[in-house]
């Protein structure tokens, strides 16, 4: 797809305050990629007594990308790209095989001051799911709601709104139909050496539940990162990441709970070799 400048999706709100690879598994990944383009990924993860793997492909023909993925519990997952069928807009089909009701179709719209993203399930009674945000590189806002025929009801209602400046980020999101509220912060401190610094805070109205979590990332290197984060409840994860060659990484996690630091911490490592 070609790129556009503008608001980008609904999901994109609050994303970079977020951080999502902080894990405390052990991970391998093994890439290949053939001489007629399909890339082969293998992947094996250890949660604790349990291990989990899976082997994927990805072809690309023109502007259709199919994604093939089996793992260990003889699931077949398919997802099919088709980039640019009209101007700004995406296709993405996918289902999973044995599950028949698992099929969903999904389009997306980006434009300089739009991103609309809506899907629905291949059933007789669908889920029928829709986002929208408006704004230029200075704001954002928008909804994301999902409806359910088969019961005639919301089963999601969201809300959000985003302030960007060059070099920080505010987001406001109003969840869960209204039952709870998600502030985040986002701050680049230097360029130089990418250096991020990040907090979310999220509180519940109905459970009246607060929660805090203060985040940074900084750039050792070229090569080497470090990320840190901790919440209000005790619970610290930090991770160290490097890349040995190009594409390649090795990643070094941590979680303690400070609360219970008679618990042994939990130690993650993941490896991934790409051509």
């Amino acid at each position: 797809m070609v790129y556009v400048k503008g608001p980008g999706l609904y999901s994109d709100i609050g994303k970079k305050a977020r951080g999502m690879d902080y894990q405390a598994d052990r991970k391998f990944t093994l890439s290949t990629l053939t001489s007629n383009g399909v890339a082969i990924t293998s992947s094996g993860t250890q949660k604790d007594d349990l291990f989990l793997a899976d082997i994927s492909t990805l072809l690309k023909n023109k502007n259709i990308t199919t994604d093939l993925k089996v793992d260990t519990s003889s699931n077949v997952f398919t997802t099919v790209t088709v980039d640019e069928p009209a101007p700004g807009v995406k296709a993405i089909f996918s289902f999973v095989s044995p599950d028949q009701k698992s099929g969903k179709v999904e389009l997306q719209y980006l434009h300089e001051y739009a991103g609309i993203s809506t899907s629905l399930g291949f059933t007789a009674k669908p889920t029928v799911n829709f986002s929208g945000v408006a704004g230029n590189h200075q704001a954002t806002v928008g909804t994301d709601i999902s409806f359910n025929t088969a019961t005639g009801n919301f089963t999601k209602l969201n809300g959000g709104i985003s302030l960007i400046s060059t070099d920080l980020i505010a987001s406001l999101m109003v969840n869960d139909k209204g039952q709870s509220v998600t502030a985040s912060y986002f701050h680049m401190v230097s360029l130089l050496t990418n250096t991020t610094v990040g907090a979310e805070f999220t509180h519940g109205f109905k459970s009246h539940e607060n929660t805090l979590t203060f985040g940074a990332h900084h750039m050792m290197d070229l090569t080497t990162a470090v990320k840190a984060r901790v919440n209000n409840y005790g619970k610290v994860n930090a991770l160290l990441q490097h890349e040995w060659r190009p594409r390649s990484l090795i990643t070094i996690s941590g979680e303690v709970d400070t609360r219970a630091i008679e618990k042994s911490a939990k130690i993650g490592l993941a490896v991934a070799i790409r051509p």
